[in-house]
């Protein structure tokens, strides 16, 4: 650039001209202008006037010459300038050109003087080297060449719309960040290959990627902006890791400092609205306590459906890293609802277990050979049934809670879900006892989600204590406990496990049912019978201990005793017996089936 052209004689340096309405603020507009020089013409910007001349202008603006052709005959002339990109202070760069002032082209002012002298019309046609070819030449020599200097000019281009848009300063500063963005991935991929010792290239992914240093400076642009940076760097085909680290970044960033920063075009629900269509298709590229969180601020904005949707979608799809803080979303309704908003965690539970959010194809999640997606393992079964328990036992307290959407959230999964249902119990537990009007019906229902077959020890005693469930539900805890009771004393016998013959009640859809005797009969019955079998299961063991003692002093004796007198105690043992007393019948006998029917006259078994 040839930096002569900006400057003027000195003395024209030294001299202002004062505006017509002047003050103290304005002074740094004018403070170089001529004031040897009468003016000729008064321009007016934004409610300022400010006294020009008319060579300076004709010479360089095409549009102030237009103007001034419409004045030919006019003394004082006075023009007002409409809708003036970057207002006072681009113009004031545009003049000082004109005046022919020395000032320096940078990343903060190039996007004005691109707006301002394409508003001028200050082109090649009215003069050589003229400010519109000078600027679009250091944008595209100088700035297009730094991603950090791309991303001051967009910066810059925020207050310059549509004008900069229209004029590509914006296309030209996003096509380069995206550019640049795609190389820096590129080389930082390449500076982690390395030799394995078979000779083979390999990736070391010990090796942290330090090609998305630009995530950073992303966070100072505008929403819009933003978007068409991400959008771009998308199609260039950087990495959906570093797409959605950028996201995250850049969302914790501007949420931070919401109130002096978003602009009144710019709501909060639009910024929700975006961040939520530029998030990666492939699974995983996000934290869900990101997702958790742009949706509780869709919920309390009241963002559009596709966009709540969109959020659910994706965090059922890895419902299963999620934690209890992160269900707990607020209600955005007003009284009379919820505490937390139950019907968004249920449609979110309904996606994780039928996976209704590959019906469009619309994300990329673990697709098979077939094109479906692959269903959860279950680990990730068991992790969210854990969660759901511990989610219901924070939600039952709630007094507007009804029935239906908690019996809804605890059946969306399936039974084989939980391996046990001791948490389930205790959320229905808390339910009944802060919901205590309900009638015998409703607990009864409440009761079925139940498996007690799969409580622990603890919790079957609990329950089966428990005034708050209904009798039929503490019958069918006792019974259970006896069969089970029942079953560890036949294998506890010596016999071996038999045939429990069981008692003539029946369990039906949760209840426990007899023919001819009340619910609470039954229970009293099935209380003192386990109580019975609790005891008679005590004294087994009691036996079983005292024969492990015996046996341990046998091999004491044993172990102290010589061979001599183990032998001969043995023999005097064994002689006391009646087959070895009975010498004679064996030697009298001429066959072995003969000694074979006299041991078998003499011990008849048992019946």
């Amino acid at each position: 650039m040839d930096r002569s052209f900006f400057h003027h004689h000195e003395e024209h340096q030294r001299h202002a001209l004062v505006p017509v309405c002047s003050s103290s603020p304005l002074l740094r507009h004018t403070n170089w202008m001529l004031s040897d020089v009468p003016s000729d013409i008064t321009i007016e910007i934004d409610g300022i006037s400010l006294a020009l001349h008319k060579f300076p202008l004709l010479s360089r603006c095409g549009r102030i010459r237009k103007l001034l052709a419409q004045h030919r005959n006019a003394e004082n002339i006075k023009l007002e300038l409409l809708n003036v990109p970057g207002c006072l202070d681009s113009f004031e760069l545009a003049i000082k050109f004109c005046y022919g002032i020395n000032f320096e082209i940078t990343t903060t002012n190039v996007a004005q003087l691109c707006c301002i002298s394409d508003y001028l019309e200050m082109s090649e046609e009215y003069s050589n080297e003229n400010l519109s070819l000078r600027s679009e030449s250091y944008l595209e020599t100088v700035v297009c060449k730094s991603l950090e200097m791309c991303i001051e000019v967009l910066h810059q281009c925020e207050n310059l719309l549509p004008l900069a848009d229209e004029l590509r300063i914006v296309g030209k500063c996003v096509d380069s960040i995206a550019s640049k963005a795609y190389a820096e991935q590129v080389a930082s991929s390449f500076s982690r290959l390395e030799y394995s010792s078979s000779g083979r290239l390999h990736m070391n992914k010990q090796v942290m990627c330090k090609g998305d240093w630009w995530i950073e400076d992303l966070s100072v642009l505008r929403i819009d902006m933003y978007q068409k940076v991400i959008e771009a760097i998308r199609c260039r085909g950087v990495r959906p890791e570093s797409i959605g680290t950028s996201l995250v970044n850049y969302t914790e960033r501007l949420l931070k400092r919401k109130p002096s920063y978003i602009s009144p075009t710019c709501k909060e629900k639009v910024v929700i609205e975006t961040i939520s269509a530029l998030l990666p298709q492939e699974k995983c590229t996000v934290p869900v306590s990101f997702l958790f969180g742009l949706l509780r601020f869709a919920v309390m904005l009241d963002c559009n459906i596709s966009c709540k949707l969109n959020l659910e979608r994706r965090i059922g799809a890895q419902l299963d890293m999620a934690t209890l803080d992160d269900l707990l979303i607020p209600s955005s309704k007003s009284s009379g609802e919820t505490l937390f908003d139950v019907d968004t965690v249920h449609r979110i539970l309904v996606i994780f277990a039928q996976h209704d959010d590959s019906e469009d194809g619309e994300l990329a999640y673990d697709y098979d050979s077939e094109g479906s997606i692959d269903p959860p393992s279950q680990s990730a079964l068991v992790k969210v049934a854990k969660l759901v328990d511990s989610y219901l036992a924070e939600i039952a307290p709630d007094g507007n809670l009804t029935l239906g959407k908690f019996i809804a959230v605890a059946d969306t999964l399936p039974g084989y879900a939980r391996v046990t249902d001791d948490g389930l119990y205790r959320a229905v537990d808390i339910y009944l006892k802060a919901h205590q009007g309900l009638s015998d019906a409703e607990r009864k229902r409440l009761c079925n989600l139940i498996d007690f077959q799969k409580l622990s020890e603890e919790a079957a005693a609990h329950a089966a204590q428990n005034d708050r469930l209904p009798v039929q539900a503490m019958v069918q805890v006792l019974y259970i406990e006896q069969i089970k009771l029942r079953n560890a004393l036949c294998c506890a016998t010596p016999e071996g496990p038999q045939k429990v013959p069981y008692p003539p009640h029946q369990v039906t859809n949760g209840q426990v049912l007899s023919g001819a005797v009340t619910p609470r009969d039954n229970y009293s019955n099935l209380r003192r019978e386990n109580r019975e079998l609790k005891l008679e299961l005590a004294r087994m063991r009691m036996r079983l201990n005292d024969l492990e003692k015996g046996h341990e002093s046998m091999k004491q004796d044993l172990h102290k005793s010589s061979s001599k007198k183990v032998m001969s105690s043995i023999t005097k043992k064994f002689g006391r017996l009646s087959w070895f007393r009975d010498r004679s019948t064996f030697r009298g006998s001429g066959s072995a089936s003969e000694c074979s029917k006299s041991f078998a006259s003499k011990h008849t078994p048992i019946s």
